[in-house]
Order: structure tokens, then C-alpha cells, then sequence
């Protein structure tokens, strides 16, 4: 099976790629595959609760189905990109966070054990806020353990890497191709020098993504001080929708700016885009999707949401084998054109799987533990409208 190349091996190539598509040497389209897109085995777990012991348990277990952590982490520093977005203290269908729309905090908690297990010499947990207080007390009304996550062997670290954080200056990268939206992005350091990336992410619906998944959960590595307004403001608080959804305000100055500034402006077009893009310039490494407690309808309380229990994990090296095969799960087609089934624009795991990024046809991807069938789970949720 192929698996996702190494941080360095795919910045290389990426340079390399940049190279070719600048001299008019490469069309666009699959430009990161060879003959047939990258594919890599599915785990599915069954969990049906949110206890301790079963989360680790079942994690455990799907990485073992995956031929283990070690060799991916051991004597690494792994970036583990949660999806906090919102509120972590806002609830959702009278529900806390972790049991709808956020990643729970016993399944942070388990898959930071896991990776202590598989020798991280440091665990790096990573997200994009929209608050100032610093993440590791903002995570405290989320219940997270700390005391737990401080024992560990590996060096437990937080940033909000919404502005430069801990660093001293944001590092540019350019996405393999050419980029989608925009040519390249700036990033706080902590998605730059890390060995390891993994989404932690939700099994959920979005409002215009149509999914939100692992590979959506890396739309958030951007600093909202550079793409949430288009001054740059280090204390912003604000999302990226005037930059990134609507393209009503340009990037801070000094940043790249658009491919094409008179582009289509609708979102169900621009964020696809702007997906694809991340997980370009921030391979994925490993994927986990907590399913067990959800919600259908879309990606926060600030929508018209409905509780779910599909009892689930999955995982995968691959983040677009994984998010077509969780895509599956939710009664989707992760082959859907644009503006069909969940996808109120265009399908941005179509989008990655033609940058060869992975295969989106659940029948080119193995899946171990549970089968599809077993693990259907009908969200029976689509947008009302199309192409906004």
C-alpha cells in the first residue's frame, strides 16, 4: 500500500512540482500521482460510548489494524490539529461540545496517550481560536485532563496558532501545483517544524463544505491575524469568512494574495478551494474522526443541528481514503459532482483526489475492522441551497 510521503519528502516534491508547473510542464490534475491515485487502508471501529478505557481501547486497536504508531512517531514531534471550532464552552442541542460538535476530551486524551505509547518525544495540540486566553486554559472549559496529558513521557505543549503564538515570524509555503485559491499561505511555526501531522477531527456535516471531516479540519491552520480581515491584527478575534468564504476582503498585506482576484466569490466554490490547498501544504499523516456522539445539519450551534449517535471511529494514514470512506458512513457518495448530495458546491475530496492527493472511490480503499455496511450511518441531511 502507498502511503502519504514524510513532511520533507513532500515539501521537496512540492518545490520540485512548483518548478515544473511555473515552466508550463504539468496540466493541472492529479499532479502529486502516478498512474493511480494513492490509496491506504480505512479503519472502523464500533464505540458506542465515550468511557475511557473503551476510547483507548478502540483506538488501540485501529492502530494496530494499521500496522501500528511507531514508526510514524516514535523520537517525533507530532502536531495534533483538534476541532474546536466556536465555542468550546457553547453547547449544542443542549449537549456539551465534546458530544456534538467538538472532538471529545477523552478521545484527546486517548490519542495522546497512544502516541506517548508509540515514542513521541513531543505532542504539539494545535488550534485556530477566535479568544485570547491562551489554549491550554481555554481547553480547561472543554474538560480536558490536564494533569493526565502532563504525565505522559512525551512533552505535552498548547498554541493558538490564530496569530504567530510562540513563534517569531510565520513561514510561507507554497502549495504543490500552484495552489487552488491562492499560491501559497502563510502558517504559524508549528504546522512548519513538526515531523508529524494528525486531524483529530469530527464526523459531521457543514454548512457549505457539505462535510467536515479530517481534511476539512485543516482548513483551520490559517492565522485568522492574517485572513480574517485584511489588516494585519495579531489580536484578531474574527473567523476567515471575508477572506477565505466570501472574497470581500484581500489577505494582510505581504501575503500572497489570490490566483485570480476576479474569481467567483461564492463560498461553496472558494472553500472547497481553500481545503484542498491546506491539506497540500500541510500533509495529513494520520486521520482520526470521532463519530460516536455527533451531530447532522452542519459544523456548529449556530446552525440548525440535530444530535446523532453513530458509535464510531474511524482512522487512516490517508486523510482523503479516510474522509471518503467516513463520507460513505454518512450515507453520502464521495464521488457526488458539485451541488449534489451534501456538497452545496464543489465535492473537495474530488478536488483532492484529482490534485492525486488520494482516491476518493471507497471501491479502491480497504477498510479493516467494521465494513461499510456495518457501519452505515445515514445523516440524511443535505443543503437547502446550492451554489450560494
Amino acid at each position: 500500500m502507498r502511503h502519504n510521503p514524510t513532511r520533507r519528502q513532500f515539501l521537496q516534491g512540492a518545490a520540485a512540482l512548483a518548478g515544473a508547473s511555473a515552466l508550463g510542464l504539468l496540466r493541472p490534475g492529479r499532479l502529486l500521482a502516478g498512474p493511480k491515485n494513492p490509496t491506504s487502508p480505512v479503519s472502523i471501529a464500533r464505540c458506542r460510548s465515550y468511557d475511557p478505557d473503551d476510547v483507548l481501547g478502540r483506538l488501540n486497536s485501529m492502530a494496530d489494524q494499521l500496522g501500528g504508531l511507531g514508526k510514524l512517531v516514535s523520537g517525533k514531534t507530532v502536531a495534533v490539529k483538534v476541532n474546536l471550532t466556536g465555542d468550546v464552552r457553547q453547547k449544542a442541542v443542549g449537549l456539551p461540545s465534546g458530544r456534538t460538535y467538538h472532538v471529545h476530551p477523552n478521545v484527546v486524551l486517548a490519542a495522546a496517550t497512544l502516541l506517548d505509547r508509540a515514542g513521541a518525544k513531543r505532542i504539539r495540540f494545535l488550534e485556530g481560536t477566535y479568544q485570547l486566553t491562551p489554549l491550554e486554559e481555554y481547553v480547561q472549559g472543554a474538560d480536558w485532563d490536564l494533569k493526565a496529558l502532563a504525565a505522559l513521557k512525551a512533552k505535552v505543549e498548547f498554541e493558538d496558532t490564530r496569530n504567530l503564538g510562540q513563534g517569531m515570524r510565520y513561514t510561507e509555503v507554497k502549495v504543490p501545483g500552484g495552489g487552488s485559491l491562492y499560491p501559497a499561505y502563510l502558517l504559524n511555526h508549528s504546522y512548519v517544524d513538526c515531523d508529524v501531522n494528525v486531524s483529530l477531527a469530527k464526523l459531521k456535516n457543514h454548512a457549505t463544505a457539505g462535510v467536515t471531516l479530517s481534511m476539512k479540519n485543516n482548513f483551520g491552520i490559517t492565522p485568522t491575524a492574517l485572513y480574517a480581515q485584511h489588516d494585519h491584527d495579531e489580536k484578531s478575534q474574527s473567523a476567515r469568512v471575508h477572506v477565505f468564504h466570501e472574497g470581500k476582503e484581500r489577505p494582510a498585506d505581504g501575503v500572497p494574495q489570490e490566483l485570480d482576484p476576479n474569481g467567483p466569490r461564492r463560498p461553496s466554490y472558494r472553500v472547497p478551494r481553500v481545503t484542498a490547498d491546506m491539506v497540500g501544504i500541510r500533509p495529513i499523516d494520520l486521520a482520526i474522526i470521532d463519530g460516536v456522539e455527533t451531530v447532522s445539519g452542519g459544523e456548529g450551534p449556530w446552525l440548525d443541528l440535530k444530535a446523532q449517535q453513530p458509535g464510531l471511529f474511524l482512522m487512516g494514514r490517508n486523510p482523503v481514503c479516510t474522509d471518503a470512506v467516513a463520507t460513505t458512513v454518512m450515507g453520502y457518495d464521495p464521488l457526488a459532482k458539485a451541488a449534489t448530495g451534501p456538497f452545496p458546491g464543489d465535492n473537495h475530496l474530488a478536488m483532492a483526489a484529482d490534485l492525486g492527493l488520494g482516491t476518493n472511490d471507497p471501491k479502491e480503499i480497504e477498510v479493516v475492522g467494521l465494513s461499510l455496511e456495518e457501519a452505515r450511518f445515514p445523516f440524511r441531511w443535505e443543503p437547502a441551497k446550492r451554489n450560494d
